[in-house]
């Protein structure tokens, strides 16, 4: 895959983890792209960790490398569509991932992630590894 990428959270701790595949993969990549939303439940993260500073270092890095990309009215109205297509479905998914889902199908971006959850959201293209 080659391209620009949203990552999910699970993904930016893989990579993080030192996970081999994840590696590949983004040194295939052109531009990356992360979620403000995905960036919070990381600092979450960093916070409630015992290696706070060294947690802030790394996501200080990521975002030198990565294009943050914020909510806003625009993707505050594709939320809304897909939370309406998810309740028609009967389908939760966690709040947090669909405002990830919302950034990825506004930006036309494929959305890299581990959560099988965001097959159930139609329009966006998910690739996962």
């Amino acid at each position: 895959m080659d391209g620009k990428v949203l990552l999910d959270t699970n993904i930016v701790i893989a990579l993080f983890g030192g996970d081999a595949l994840v590696r590949k993969q983004i040194s295939r990549i052109t531009e990356v792209f992360i979620p403000s939303i995905v960036l919070g439940e990381l600092y979450y993260g960093a916070f409630k960790s015992k290696l706070v500073q060294s947690n802030f270092d790394r996501l200080y890095e990521l975002t030198l490398h990565s294009t943050i990309l914020p909510c806003d009215q625009s993707i505050a109205e594709v939320y809304g569509y897909i939370k309406n297509q998810l309740r028609a479905k009967g389908l939760p998914v966690p709040e947090n991932d669909i405002w990830i889902a919302a950034i990825a199908m506004h930006h036309n971006l494929t959305l890299v992630t581990r959560d099988d959850h965001f097959q159930a959201i139609d329009d966006i293209t998910i690739a996962s590894w």
